[in-house]
């Protein structure tokens, strides 16, 4: 009797193991989309997974407190614990310097009890105790931050210096730039360097560049130059693996071209300081005590997909937990009578009651 064969399909799935599942900081989601993280474990659910590659994203400022900065710092510490490039770009002179003020990941509970183990077996070495350095064990800690999607940084704690010497960093002055397009050619040759390897695997990287249009570039006045720019810059990253975030102050643009930004943009969000002292805001959220600002999704992006992204909240606010991580919450309408929670001018039923109301009909 003739062996049977085994009947194999073109449309058999490849169980071999996808080159994504290799590379930490990236995650595969719908459409094929590959994400990375913003450096903000509550901005990422909201966003539906982090920042799409080939993306352009852009933060609207607010002119009266620099809460731009702290999503931005988040992105580029995110970028560095994954050991992804980085190109930073800013209005200083020295923006370099800018570096000092990234925050560093905060460890989790079991990375705490590791190192706490750690450190009473090695109380017991005297010899040698000055070659510690040389035991590995700062890239211990950077290689288990790498594993995690999405780390929690800790604002008050400043960046590792091995961390930002391991990395590939670039840093480009807008201020002292000649003209729009040699930015244009260093965001190029940045762009290039992040694609598709022999091995099939994907080095994505990070273009950051802050308070773009700022009174400190000579070309703050050339608003067309500025929107070509970014028009060059959304078609570079959409084609490479890279995502750029660029943040600007809308104060400082005409109204129509402070839209065509807008416009452009595949994910847009805006952040806004909170007055100090606002009675009536307090009344009206809670939690507003622990409150430094909000944050608002004008726009998600959507990429191979034509299908709209609905939020369930749009804005939300920006909260500092432990004086140290960043918390995204929604907002929660307080009790009109703060004693009991309930209020005697809206009523629950529509109609039938003694007192009248907005629902009565």
């Amino acid at each position: 009797m003739a062996a049977t064969r085994s009947r194999t399909s073109s449309f058999s799935r490849n169980q071999s193991t996808s080159p994504l599942s290799q590379i930490h900081g990236i995650k595969p989601g719908p459409n094929g989309v590959t994400y990375v993280s913003s450096g903000i474990p509550d901005l990422d659910k909201i966003l539906g997974g982090g920042f799409p590659l080939g993306s352009l994203i852009m933060i609207m400022e607010d002119a009266e407190a620099p809460h731009h900065l702290l999503l931005l710092r988040n992105f580029m510490s995110q970028g560095l614990v994954h050991n992804q490039p980085l190109l930073y770009a800013s209005p200083s002179k020295d923006p370099r310097a800018f570096l000092g003020t990234l925050p560093s990941p905060v460890l989790s509970k079991d990375e705490k009890s590791r190192s706490s183990i750690d450190q009473e077996q090695e109380k017991g070495l005297r010899i040698a105790w000055q070659y510690k350095k040389y035991f590995g064990e700062n890239q211990q800690n950077s290689d288990r931050n790498a594993t995690e999607y999405c780390n929690e940084f800790d604002l008050r704690k400043p960046l590792e210096r091995h961390i930002l010497n391991a990395q590939r960093i670039e840093c480009f002055s807008i201020q002292e730039s000649p003209s729009l397009s040699a930015f244009c050619d260093r965001c190029s040759s940045f762009v290039t360097q992040t694609s598709r390897n022999d091995g099939g695997t994907i080095s994505p990287g990070r273009i950051a560049i802050q308070s773009f249009c700022a009174p400190q570039c000579c070309y703050s006045e050339m608003e067309w130059d500025m929107l070509s720019f970014i028009r060059s810059l959304k078609s570079m990253v959409r084609s490479s693996n890279a995502v750029a975030v660029i943040t600007f102050p809308p104060s400082l643009l005409s109204s129509s071209f402070s839209k065509r930004w807008q416009h452009i943009a595949d994910t847009l969000l805006a952040v806004r300081a909170i007055p100090d002292e606002d009675k009536e805001l307090a009344k009206l959220l809670t939690g507003y005590q622990d409150m430094v600002g909000f944050l608002h999704v004008h726009k998600v992006a959507q990429i191979n997909t034509q299908v709209p992204v609905i939020l369930e909240a749009t804005t939300f606010s920006i909260k500092l937990q432990r004086r140290r991580s960043l918390v995204l919450e929604r907002l929660n309408q307080a009790p009109v009578d703060g004693s009991s929670g309930s209020s005697h001018d809206v009523s629950g039923s529509c109609g039938g009651g003694s007192k009248s109301s907005i629902l009565d009909f």
